[in-house]
């Protein structure tokens, strides 16, 4: 008879529990009054058992080295073993199935997996048709890479027909493990293939692209600008693949004109638009600094979106982020004409929602415009924010009419 294991356990301070005991799912650092080890040395990316002072289990989850310690996967002692793998990406599965999303013949991309979103902390599944894109941010995750691979073919069967890990740039580079990026199951000839969103084509590359190949979180806002594009001359900054630009077209704007600082991104944001619309789509893509380009533009647009990177990734950076944001929506509103559409975004999780809103309404002081509120924008449901972790919503954005 097999002995059983003795898991690793980490030990709370005293009244340290308290968020836990809430469903947050993480413990930091600075809450660990002790670990005691199990039959082996603890290993990053390990699973262990979070106990309360007074020893009384509370969660299980993969340890890691840094401010967040554990990331938990489960507030009940049970096995993290492929059957609870296989259940928790079913369980993703038939929440993308309940949003209509597995099945819809117009919207071949989406998330299935969305970290804390889907109680899976540290874990990005994206689907592209028949190709699913993981992509870990922790080191348990990465080392249960082949389980939760298995877990998707479990779940897809047939629909599945290959599998591209691409956690080589988002794992935290002090755990040094060599992370190179290919198939986990699978292959594909090319690392790219044509998606549908909203009816629209697009190209997306997993292999070489940006986070897994396309910004699927701006779906339902890029719906929003094509609703109101008809007959306006549109500016389209950190255009990427040109989604934004897509859109706009597709909604009847007169010309688009797509900025970006990667020459590689205006190509791509161009060849979507011709996927698209053909050779004589009124659209011009330029490489260049979209802060700069808007000291200089007049006049001369009626919509202007505007969606930079993440630019703070962690508080410390906030102060510098928040004069980031300020600066480019104050140019934006100083330059857009009169009766104007302005999208802008944040993607940076330091940045709460209140936050970014009190950005823009500086920004619309500065400018000295009369500036109105028609939308307010977030993640599209694909990306579900786990109500314990209200982090989850790194997603924010206004809609503003400027007169």
């Amino acid at each position: 008879m097999s002995k059983e294991r003795i898991m690793t356990t980490v030990q709370l301070r005293r009244g340290k529990e308290e968020s836990l005991l809430r469903r947050h799912p993480w413990v930091f650092s600075g809450a660990i009054e002790r670990i005691i080890e199990g039959d082996k040395p603890l290993g990053e990316g390990d699973v262990v058992d979070v106990i309360t002072k007074q020893g009384d289990f509370i969660a299980r989850g993969h340890y890691q080295i840094g401010s967040i310690a554990v990331r938990v996967l489960s507030f009940e002692r049970v096995a993290i073993d492929q059957a609870w793998w296989n259940e928790r990406i079913a369980e993703a599965k038939h929440l993308r199935e309940a949003l209509g999303m597995v099945a819809d013949a117009t919207t071949t991309c989406y998330r299935l997996v969305h970290g804390e979103g889907d109680m899976l902390p540290g874990l990005v599944v994206d689907i592209y048709g028949a190709v699913a894109v993981v992509q870990c941010h922790s080191v348990g995750m990465y080392l249960s890479r082949q389980s939760i691979a298995e877990a998707i073919r479990e779940a897809y069967g047939d629909a599945i027909e290959a599998i591209y890990d691409k956690s080589s740039q988002t794992l935290p580079y002090k755990a040094e493990l060599g992370a190179i990026d290919g198939y986990l199951w699978g292959s594909s000839s090319h690392g790219d293939r044509e998606v549908l969103e909203n009816g629209l084509r697009f190209k997306v590359n997993w292999e070489e692209g940006q986070k897994t190949g396309f910004f699927i979180d701006q779906r339902v806002n890029r719906d929003l600008v094509r609703a109101y594009a008809r007959g306006r001359k549109v500016l389209n900054t950190f255009c990427y693949t040109g989604g934004f630009s897509v859109a706009a077209l597709a909604g009847g704007a007169r010309e688009v004109v797509s900025i970006d600082l990667s020459e590689r991104a205006v190509k791509l944001a161009d060849e979507n638009v011709r996927l698209n619309f053909g050779d004589e789509a009124a659209h011009e893509a330029i490489a260049c600094n979209a802060v700069e380009y808007l000291k200089d533009i007049d006049d001369s647009y009626d919509m202007i979106i505007l969606d930079p990177p993440a630019f703070a990734k962690h508080h410390k950076v906030l102060g510098n982020a928040l004069q980031g944001y300020k600066k480019i929506n104050v140019r934006a509103m100083q330059k857009i004409r009169p009766g104007g559409i302005l999208f802008t975004f944040s993607c940076s999780q330091a940045v709460s929602r209140d936050l970014f809103r009190t950005t823009i309404f500086t920004s619309a002081a500065i400018a000295g415009r009369k500036v109105r509120i028609i939308g307010q924008l977030t993640q599209p449901a694909d990306h579900p924010i786990n109500i314990y972790h209200p982090e989850g919503e790194y997603l924010k954005g206004l809609v503003v009419y400027v007169e």
